[in-house]
């Protein structure tokens, strides 16, 4: 007997069915931070990724740093510092899909220059993802005002579902 009374059935493991309309998960997106945190939710990518047979788009967002330099010329230690920032980046990506993503077999890798928020539901369009993975680091009062919150602008404006994992306690489970 359902615990639910909804229109809404599971078929065939990767299909929904939802008011007649059958929503199939092929593409997952999984932006994140490289932080260690952040790994911690790579179970449930993969799971959600095996279950549904989908491809995983693995996301990082180096933080545009040129605007907070006025209006003049970007002065060139900014950006020597975004190229090392990519490069940082790419090498920690190579990490990642060496050591965490060898299970899954395919993925797709990218990161991009930007604000977060806007890049993650940027590529959840062009990219027509169908779900999103994401990890939270739970900020509250000054520090949520001053850095925001990637993951709450990223679950008002997308337009697919997001799954929404903090992190920290995933530890605490454990």
């Amino acid at each position: 007997m359902p615990i639910f009374n909804r229109e809404e059935e599971v078929v065939q493991g990767s299909q929904i069915r939802e008011e007649g309309d059958i929503i199939e998960i092929k593409s997952i997106l999984y932006p994140t931070d490289l932080l260690g945190y952040s790994y911690h939710v790579l179970p449930y990518v993969l799971l959600m990724s095996e279950k549904h047979d989908a491809e995983v788009y693995l996301l990082y967002v180096v933080r545009d740093l040129h605007h907070y330099t006025g209006f003049q010329d970007p002065h060139t230690s900014i950006s020597a510092f975004m190229k090392e920032a990519l490069e940082g980046a790419e090498k920690l990506m190579d990490g990642i899909c060496d050591q965490h993503l060898q299970s899954c077999p395919n993925f797709r890798r990218k990161v991009v220059v930007g604000d977060p928020g806007h890049e993650i539901v940027k590529t959840i369009e062009s990219e027509n993802i169908d779900l999103v993975i994401m990890g939270s680091h739970s900020r509250r009062g000054l520090e949520r005002v001053i850095f925001g919150s990637v993951a709450e602008y990223v679950v008002r404006h997308s337009p697919m579902p997001v799954l929404v994992v903090n992190p920290h306690r995933f530890k605490e489970r454990q």
